[in-house]
């Protein structure tokens, strides 16, 4: 193995790993407001509203999420007079899945932060004078965010390691490059070096909420 040979497949590897950043913002950033929707809508009154959201997330979290971005991808085109309209560009319809498929879990992890918090919180907030509204964004939701900070950091490595599900549905991506020059030069290297990308961007992601974390304890 050569610094050549390294050099000439890290180049088109970073490049795939361009797509495999994006789709971790683009999903980071949607699906974590849309899952404490989805909370606020399971915990809401209104029973229909709440329904819907928990079979919504029943069924994100009891199906995997190769089978919904293959459905998204492959699946809604062959659907008859609709699925002409469906046929989105792949890293677009792989991003969709990805958000709709999260935020139902980060839905649940937030579901968590809310039942840990005690219940003497919202009565010592009604001591102090202050309505529903100031209650829940001053008091609960920072609370709630505080101690599901670690669930949402885990799940957020979770997903850049997902990420690598692009693959299966032709996005070039980080392994879509590895596995290319696997096949062409006949050596696992590619694979280490894939592996050693994906534990950077793992490493950096822990470092950033690690550090979330200690400026929230103080």
């Amino acid at each position: 193995m050569s610094y050549e040979y390294l050099i000439s497949i890290l180049k088109p590897m970073l490049e795939g790993a361009q797509a495999t950043v994006l789709l971790f913002l683009i999903a980071i950033l949607i699906s974590i407001p849309i899952g404490f929707g989805l909370t606020l809508a399971v915990r809401s009154n209104i029973k229909p509203l709440s329904w819907l959201a928990q079979v919504y997330i029943y069924v994100m979290r009891g199906t995997p999420l190769l089978l919904q971005l293959l459905l998204i991808c492959f699946g809604l085109p062959m659907l008859p007079i609709v699925g002409e309209y469906l046929v989105l560009d792949r890293f677009v319809a792989a991003t969709i899945g990805f958000i709709l498929n999260y935020s139902a879990y980060f839905a649940e992890i937030f579901r968590g932060g809310l039942l840990a918090i005690d219940k003497g919180q919202y009565e010592a907030a009604q001591v102090l004078g202050l309505n529903k509204w100031q209650t829940t964004t001053r008091i609960i939701i920072p609370q709630m965010f505080r101690i599901a900070l670690p669930s949402v950091a885990n799940e957020s490595v979770t997903l850049v390691k997902d990420t690598a599900l692009l693959y299966a549905v032709a996005v070039p991506e980080l392994l879509h490059f590895a596995q290319t020059a696997v096949n062409r030069d006949f050596t696992i290297i590619p694979y280490f070096v894939a592996g050693i990308i994906y534990l950077l961007m793992t490493m950096i992601l822990t470092i950033l909420f690690k550090g979330i974390e200690k400026r929230l304890k103080n």
